[in-house]
C-alpha cells in the first residue's frame, strides 16, 4: 500500500467512526473514542484534519457531496424551471424512502446540536452548507421560466426556499408526521414556490 493509499484509508476510517459516534453522542462525541474506533490515534486526526472541528466539517462535506451529486444527476440540462423543480423535489422525496433515512436524519440533527454549542464549528458548518446550496442555485440558473430566463439572483432565492421546504417535508416523512406526502405532493408543493414573489426581480 502506498503512502497516499494509507492516508486515504485512515481518512475514511476516521470519517466513518466520527459519523457513528456523532450520530450516537452528538456534542458529547469524544475525539479519543473516534480515533480508537478507527484504529488510530488522535494524532492522526490532527495530521489529517487539523482539529476535531476540521474532522466534523470534512464529515459534512463527505455527507453532502454525494447528496448534491445525486440532485445534479436527477435534474438534467434542458428542463425549464418548473420541470427542474419537479425533478428535484421528486428526487428528494425518494431519499426519504432510503432504509438509512432515519440514521441520516439522526446524524444531521446531532451535528447541528454540536454546532450550536461551538461558534467556530457553527460558522464553518454554515459556510459549508452555503457552498452546497450555491451548487443548487447554479442548477436552476439560466433555465427558462415563462418568457424569461432565471437569473443567478432568482435561482438563489428559489434554492433557499426549496431547501427549507424539502428539509421540512422530508423530516415529516421520516418521522411519520407526513406519511401521505407522495412524490406528487412534494412536486406540487415545490412548484408552487415558482412565483414572482419568491423569484423576485431579475
Amino acid at each position: 500500500m502506498t503512502r497516499a493509499e494509507a492516508k486515504e484509508r485512515n481518512r475514511r476510517a476516521l470519517l466513518e467512526a466520527a459519523r457513528r459516534i456523532v450520530t450516537r453522542d452528538g456534542h458529547r462525541a469524544r475525539l479519543e473514542e473516534i480515533a480508537e474506533q478507527a484504529g488510530l490515534t488522535t494524532g492522526a486526526v490532527y495530521s489529517l484534519f487539523g482539529s476535531k472541528n476540521g474532522l466534523l466539517i470534512a464529515l459534512v462535506t463527505d455527507y453532502l457531496g454525494p447528496h448534491y451529486e445525486g440532485i445534479e444527476q436527477a435534474v438534467p440540462a434542458g428542463l425549464d424551471l418548473l420541470e427542474a423543480i419537479d425533478a428535484f423535489s421528486r428526487y428528494y422525496q425518494r431519499t426519504c424512502e432510503d432504509p438509512d433515512a432515519l440514521r441520516h436524519l439522526s446524524f444531521e440533527i446531532s451535528l447541528q446540536d454540536t454546532a450550536l454549542r461551538d461558534p467556530d464549528l457553527q460558522a464553518k458548518l454554515a459556510a459549508s452548507i452555503r457552498a452546497h446550496q450555491q451548487r443548487l442555485a447554479e442548477l436552476f440558473t439560466g433555465r427558462s421560466h415563462g418568457n424569461a430566463i432565471v437569473t443567478a439572483r432568482q435561482a438563489e432565492r428559489v434554492a433557499t426556499a426549496l431547501r427549507a421546504l424539502m428539509v421540512g417535508l422530508s423530516q415529516g416523512v421520516i418521522l411519520g408526521l407526513a406519511e401521505q406526502a407522495s412524490e406528487e405532493y412534494f412536486a406540487e408543493t415545490a412548484r408552487a414556490l415558482a412565483t414572482p414573489q419568491v423569484l423576485g426581480p431579475p
